[in-house]
């Protein structure tokens, strides 16, 4: 829908896709990047996360990281080049030009799946 718009841009950042969870020393989940229910993030795992976020931002759509390796190190944050002094979009990655029509691509998931599910949720919560 954005694709022709010189002004706006929607691009996927897949940098959670194929992500482990993060394990300690003893191969163990490491529970320092959660917070105390053991389901959100802690104060690092949102770091991590926020990193690993901008570095997706930064790389070139099709070469974009789909996984974080929770390194917690600094160093492997990624900075705009003189080169390449912007967001990645699809336009300035190098596929204005190309074949790639997403007006004519599908949407995985039909709307009306989208809406049966949500009912289906609220009608399962609530019994």
């Amino acid at each position: 829908r954005y694709e022709k718009r010189q002004d706006f841009a929607v691009v996927m950042q897949p940098f959670f896709r194929n992500t482990l969870l993060p394990l300690d020393r003893n191969s163990k989940p490491d529970l320092s990047f959660f917070a105390a229910d053991c389901f959100h993030f802690s104060a690092r795992g949102y770091a991590e996360m926020a990193m690993a976020l901008w570095n997706n931002m930064l790389e070139p759509v099709g070469e974009k990281q789909t996984y974080n390796n929770f390194t917690h190190d600094r160093s492997k944050l990624k900075c705009p080049t003189s080169d390449k002094p912007f967001l990645s979009t699809l336009r300035n990655s190098g596929f204005r030009n190309s074949h790639l029509d997403l007006e004519k691509t599908k949407p995985s998931v039909p709307y009306w799946a989208v809406i049966v599910a949500a009912v289906a949720g609220v009608l399962a919560g609530s019994l």
